[in-house]
Parts: C-alpha cells; sequence; structure tokens
C-alpha cells in the first residue's frame, strides 16, 4: 500500500517537486485503522483514498479521514507552532526539514507548512456577560431589602487563578493543541512567548542597554503599536503601507519616548507634520485630532491579558508531554520581514523561534471561531427588561440541534436542490441552514442529514494571503 503524502522516512530531505505539491492545498489529516494519527496527506490523495473506497471520512473540520486498511506507520518531525494572542491566537503545523549546503556543509533549519489556522477568542463576550448578569444581580439586591451581612476575607483565590475570560483563552488554546495533537503525530510544540513590558514601554529610559542591541532592537515596541493604531496612518487612515513611528508631541518641544506619545504615521503625512504640535498640524481637523487623543489613552488591555496567560499556556503545554520551546515576539517578526511573508496571524505562528527558510506558507487558513455552546437564558428580554419572547426548553429538536452541520437534499419545490451548512433549529422542524451562499429558510427536518456535530466552534476557510508583489500588482 502506499504511504499517505508526506510519510517518508525520517532524514528525508525535502526535494522542491515535494514542497510544490503541498503549495496552496489544505493538508488532511490521516488516522490509522485503531484511530492512531499517521503523517498527513495532500487533498489530491485524501480523494483517490476515498474514491477507492480504502477510507472513510471522520470530521469535516479540520478534514480528517480514516484508513481501513493499514495500522501504524513511520512519522516525520512535526512540530506544532502557536502565536497567542489577546482576540486570536493562531496556529501552524510545520515539517522539520534540515538541509546541508553541499559547498559550506552548513546546516539549514527548514519548515514545510502543512496546515494552518486561526482560532478567534470569545473572551470579550464573556466579559460582557459577566458585566450584564453583575448589573442584573445588583438591580435584584436593591429590590429585595432585606440585610445582607458584610462579607470580609472569605473570598481567597486559589493559586494561579484567572479572570474567565482570560481563562476562557487558555482552555480553548489548549482543547486545540489537544486535538491537533489527536489528529496528527506531533513530536514538539513551539510557542512565541511574547512579553509586553508595560513599565518600560511608559519609562524607556529604564530598560537597560539591551534592548537597544541587536538585531531585534525595536521590534516589541513597534508590534505593539502596530497592533494598538490597527496598521494604519492615525493622521490620513492609509492601509498597507510602510508606516513610521511619529511622536505626537514633538521632541523639540519636549515630548518623550514614552508610549503614549508616540503613534504611527506614512511617510507623507510624517514629513507634512514636522515639528509641528499635534493641535497646529489637525487644527482643520477636529474629529481626526479628537479621535487620536481619545485613542492615546486606551489601556494596554491586550497587552495585560498576553501578560496574563503567557506563562499559564507555557506550563499546561509542558503537562502534555511534548518538548516545548519559545520564541520571542521580536524574532517573529523578524523572521516573517526576512522572509517577505505577510501578516497573518496564523503565518505568524509559522514563524515563531529560528527558522532560515519557510516553504509552503502561501495556502488557505481555516478560521476557527469560538461560539460558545448555548446560553441557559430561555427569555428573551427588551431594552427595558421585559419578556418578549421564549426559547425552546430542549436544545435538541428531531435529532438536531443548532450548530450542527448538515447536508439537505430537497427534491422538489422552490428549494430543490442540496443545501449544506450550519443549521438552525426551531421547534416546529422547518430549519435554516447557513450555506456559503446565504440563509436557506424552511428546509424540514426530514431532508437534513448530520455530517458533523455542534463542538462549539464555527468554521470558515480564509483566502491565500496576497504577496507583497500581488499587492502592487492590484
Amino acid at each position: 500500500m502506499h504511504m499517505p503524502e508526506g510519510s517518508e522516512p525520517q532524514g528525508f530531505v525535502t526535494r522542491p517537486v515535494r514542497v510544490l505539491i503541498w503549495e496552496n492545498t489544505m493538508a488532511v489529516f490521516v488516522l490509522d485503522k485503531k484511530q492512531q494519527p499517521l503523517m498527513p496527506c495532500s487533498e489530491k490523495r485524501a480523494r483517490l483514498l476515498l474514491q477507492r473506497n480504502r477510507a472513510v471520512v471522520v470530521r469535516l473540520h479540520p478534514f480528517t479521514i480514516r484508513l481501513k486498511d493499514r495500522i501504524g506507520g513511520t512519522a516525520q518531525p512535526l512540530r506544532l507552532q502557536l502565536d497567542p494572542g489577546s482576540k486570536t491566537t493562531g496556529l501552524a503545523l510545520v515539517r522539520e526539514v534540515e538541509n546541508i549546503d553541499p559547498d559550506t556543509g552548513e546546516v539549514r533549519s527548514e519548515a514545510v507548512v502543512l496546515w494552518l489556522g486561526e482560532l478567534t477568542h470569545r473572551g470579550a463576550a464573556i466579559r460582557d456577560a459577566l458585566t450584564a448578569r453583575r448589573a442584573i444581580r445588583r438591580n435584584r439586591r436593591n429590590r429585595k431589602t432585606r440585610y445582607r451581612a458584610p462579607r470580609f476575607l472569605n473570598r481567597a483565590k486559589p493559586k494561579g487563578w484567572l479572570p474567565p475570560s482570560l481563562r476562557h483563552r487558555l482552555e480553548t488554546t489548549l482543547s486545540w493543541v489537544k486535538r491537533l495533537q489527536r489528529l496528527a503525530p506531533l513530536t514538539c510544540i513551539r510557542q512565541e512567548l511574547v512579553r509586553f513590558d508595560t513599565q518600560a514601554m511608559q519609562t524607556p529610559e529604564i530598560s537597560g542597554v539591551e534592548y537597544q542591541q541587536g538585531e531585534l532592537a525595536g521590534y516589541e515596541l513597534r508590534e505593539y503599536l502596530l497592533e494598538k493604531w490597527h496598521r494604519t496612518c492615525a493622521y490620513c487612515g492609509a492601509k498597507d503601507v510602510p508606516l513610521e513611528i511619529e511622536h505626537i508631541i514633538p521632541r523639540s518641544k519636549g515630548g518623550s519616548d514614552r508610549v503614549s506619545n508616540l503613534t504611527l504615521a506614512c511617510t507623507h503625512c510624517n514629513q507634512q507634520k514636522g515639528n509641528q504640535d499635534i493641535d497646529v498640524y489637525l487644527k482643520d481637523r477636529p474629529s481626526v485630532l479628537r479621535r487620536i487623543q481619545t485613542h492615546v489613552k486606551t489601556p494596554l488591555q491586550d497587552a495585560a491579558a498576553v501578560n496574563a496567560t503567557r506563562w499559564a499556556l507555557f506550563n499546561h503545554l509542558k503537562a502534555t508531554g511534548l518538548p516545548v520551546t519559545t520564541g520571542s515576539g521580536g524574532r517573529t517578526k523578524y523572521n516573517r520581514r526576512r522572509l517577505e511573508i505577510p501578516k497573518t496571524h496564523a503565518l505568524d505562528a509559522a514563524c515563531v523561534g529560528e527558522i532560515d527558510a519557510l516553504h509552503g506558507w502561501n495556502r488557505p487558513a481555516l478560521a476557527i471561531k469560538a461560539t460558545g455552546r448555548g446560553s441557559y437564558q430561555r427569555t428573551l428580554l427588551s431594552r427595558f427588561g421585559f419578556p418578549r419572547g421564549y426559547l425552546t426548553r430542549q436544545k435538541r429538536i428531531k435529532g438536531f440541534q443548532t450548530g450542527d452541520r448538515v447536508i439537505a437534499q430537497v427534491a422538489t419545490g422552490k428549494k430543490a436542490g442540496t443545501h449544506s451548512g450550519r443549521v438552525a433549529v426551531r421547534a416546529s422542524g422547518s430549519f435554516n441552514i447557513q450555506t456559503a451562499h446565504g440563509v436557506v429558510q424552511g428546509i424540514s427536518h426530514r431532508h437534513c442529514r448530520v455530517v458533523q456535530r455542534a463542538d462549539g466552534y464555527g468554521y470558515t476557510f480564509q483566502p491565500q494571503p496576497k504577496t507583497e508583489e500581488a499587492r502592487r500588482a492590484a
């Protein structure tokens, strides 16, 4: 039997032809007859195995097949790389390759990207839900005027406690690490251990000489400013152009290097402003001035969220039993710019750590959005707090529940055809299906067939990232 794509013996040096086979395709995860992970294969190989009835589909997202006539196999070194973020975590599955230069004998550490994913957290939704619950609880206690004795010193938090919104980021990331560990023969994990030094950002003079030395100097501060100002020029809103660090209050007029006095500007705006004060430069654009002054005071919430969870995630990753290595955020950005790779969360994960070359990165990524598993609240309220509707008391209707991915085959009528997507159930048995082309309403449950049960996540495919040459051509 032919081995799945990429299951060559260890030590195999990747040839350029092999790399081109993986270009622009999504890797398919492969399990053996006993549900043990094998090396991922290409879409073409998976299609042939399914057509020849030698494999069956296990999952749609990420797409996984199980071989019927194979147990075990040789695996190559596979590394899962993580780029943890406050809102989105990048995931990248790469195959390690070591090439030896025949002229110099230098060993180059290269990687071939097999699979990319971007996990979007719902920490903000959890925080808002807790805030609403707190307001409702206080409202209820104000209506109930009975005396409540004060409580002191009886709410001690255990060591390592995290707020629910941050714990969600940690647990969803670990959940996907364990899921990928069941689908692929991982040999190690690499995490970007970002540390936003907020004290050094506020007072850079105390950072020490090590922050100004080396080829990665300034990358951490630049990356933070790019995230804070959404990678746009603060004055004209230009995107996808080279941005420069600009002092809101010029240094010639007493401005400091504190991060609260720094912003991003394109070359034209930076030169046009010169050493003018921002009030003088934007006197004809008061709305832009007001927006910048408001945005400068934005708290360091995202940086604090990353700082609070980075070591907890690292310690939990070590508990998986796999070797865990780390890389800095400055190294990630340095690799991405040196290799001329576009900026995405998934590609940031692929660039974590020390790599000399990265192959096969120009491929679509699986966007994974944490949607939750529903709500306990069954009564819909108006903005005044009065009931305006009621949800069904049971989650599963006719064997289906909201979030299941189904295929509906309708033979006759206005909705005749095959519809595939996420289902929203109703108590009447007439469902809505969210397809790639829109919502199809009023599909009977008798026409539906479940292909994947709801697991608390929504899945979409992101297009391939555009290179710098493609952007210029467009």
